[in-house]
């Protein structure tokens, strides 16, 4: 069974950066495709970044430009670089393997989740 253990969180002010770490084990890291993702209070769990196990990346359109997310395989490891950081950033922060769900098109994550990572964005 994988699991994963995200870190790097914190305090930052607006316009400040973070990179967030994501370390999994028990599982061939190398061959998923990892996602990052954040629940805000009051809100649902969104996927914000995406890598695939051959390194192609998208993003949604609120971190577009801002956020970085990469991977090491020898490390079991992915990362996300967060830029130009916004109040609305702050959540909660986890990463997993997608996992879309139908009909519903939910992306329940494929592995348990982790406890996350609180990134608070204030000055």
């Amino acid at each position: 069974q994988v699991q994963l253990v995200e870190s790097g969180g914190g305090l930052v002010q607006p316009g400040g950066s973070l990179r967030l770490s994501c370390a999994a084990s028990g599982g061939i890291f190398s061959i998923y495709t990892m996602g990052w993702y954040r629940q805000a209070p009051g809100k649902q769990r969104e996927r914000v970044a995406r890598i695939t196990s051959g390194g192609s990346t998208n993003y949604a359109d609120s971190v577009k430009g801002r956020f970085t997310i990469s991977r090491d395989n020898a490390k079991n490891t992915v990362y996300l670089q967060m830029n130009s950081l916004k109040p609305e950033d702050t959540a909660v922060y986890y990463c997993n393997t997608p996992f879309i769900t139908l009909p519903t098109g939910d992306d329940l994550g494929k592995f348990p989740w982790g406890q996350g990572t609180q990134v608070t964005v204030s000055s």
